[in-house]
């Protein structure tokens, strides 16, 4: 624009005046200046008033902030490099209108380096439910396998709750590394390190390595039974990911996986299994399991019905509340047959 100026300035130097100015320059000139809108009317005087082109530029709305991914939040989860600093065209100019998307910054976001935020996020650290919902069963059959009037061995639940985050870290390790051709097509899962490319296969293998070696640790610290019972589990781990290809009941190999602690904690306790306390609590978690998969899977099933891929979601479809109901009553009823069979008495505080 400042070329055009100089090359207006110069043709009215040399023509001294008698040489008029092109209109439609002199009206780009003047549209494309930051003027206030008193100084674009037409001068009264100006004889070419009426033949200039007004040139309106509109201002596309903003998109919503739902609907953008900030490049704060890229560069939080690693799916963009540092060094990429610039705005992203689907982001909005003002940093203060992006509250959404630092709202789902967490905890892996702030504290974790950035070389390791993928590992972090292959493992679900950033959701730790399913470390809970996996160690909970762990809990529960360690807390009945103790003593009447004493606590639950203090050192087992420690050891349980670590490998219950390792464990389901290499869980997830292993659903990402069969499922990244099917994690690419579903909304949900695009953003996850195989999916979008943050972390190569190899690397997810290596950083699987890890996670077994260190459960393997842990595993060594329990008694031969236990030792036995829980890389039995490993079976179970490796297999559940293919499931969804070939059943709609992948929630129940799920609960299968997800309750092998209710086993492993009395054992860990016991050195043995005792069938009458420990089937009912296993069956237990497993239709607890059922409930709470087959809600998550709803929000899934429009993409696993383009991809292929089954689920209680679909196999239950519009009696999906009258199914769940009756696993959460065979859950509790469970749970109180395992309670009444290991003789415990009502909690009086």
């Amino acid at each position: 624009m400042a070329l055009l100026r100089a090359a207006v300035s110069e043709l009215r130097r040399r023509g001294r005046g008698a040489l008029t100015p092109l209109p439609a320059l002199s009206s780009l000139l003047s549209s494309l200046s930051p003027r206030s809108p008193a100084s674009t009317r037409p001068e009264p005087n100006n004889p070419h008033a009426d033949r200039r082109h007004v040139i309106a530029l509109r201002r596309c709305p903003p998109l919503p902030a739902s609907a953008v991914l900030a490049p704060e939040l890229l560069h939080a989860r690693g799916l963009l490099p540092r060094h990429w600093s610039h705005a992203s065209p689907l982001s909005t100019s003002s940093s203060s209108s992006r509250p959404a998307d630092k709202a789902q910054l967490t905890w892996v976001d702030k504290w974790i380096p950035e070389a390791a935020r993928p590992y972090a996020m292959l493992a679900r650290l950033d959701k730790p439910i399913g470390t809970w919902l996996l160690a909970w069963p762990c809990m529960w059959s360690i807390t009945i396998a103790a003593m009447p009037g004493d606590l639950p061995d203090l050192k087992m639940l420690a050891l349980f709750g670590c490998g219950a985050v390792l464990l389901r870290g290499a869980g997830c390790t292993v659903n990402d590394l069969l499922d990244r051709d099917i994690d690419n097509k579903v909304e949900r899962t695009r953003s996850r390190p195989f999916a979008s490319g943050v972390l190569t296969p190899l690397q997810g293998v290596g950083f699987l390595g890890i996670q077994l070696l260190l459960g393997l640790g842990i595993l060594l610290q329990l008694n031969n039974y236990s030792r036995i019972l829980g890389a039995s589990s490993l079976v179970l781990v490796f297999s559940y990911p293919l499931m969804k290809r070939f059943t709609f009941w992948p929630q129940a190999y799920l609960g299968l996986t997800f309750n092998w602690g209710a086993l492993l904690g009395w054992a860990a306790i016991k050195e043995s299994i005792d069938p009458a306390i420990i089937l009912p609590l296993y069956t237990a978690g497993i239709c607890w399991t059922l409930v709470y998969d087959t809600i998550y899977a709803h929000q899934d099933k429009e993409d696993d019905l383009k991809v292929g891929v089954k689920s209680t979601a679909l196999r239950f479809g519009d009696l999906t509340k009258y199914w769940i109901s009756g696993f959460g009553a065979a859950c509790v009823g469970s749970l109180a047959l395992s309670g009444y069979n290991a003789d415990l008495g009502w909690c009086l505080v």
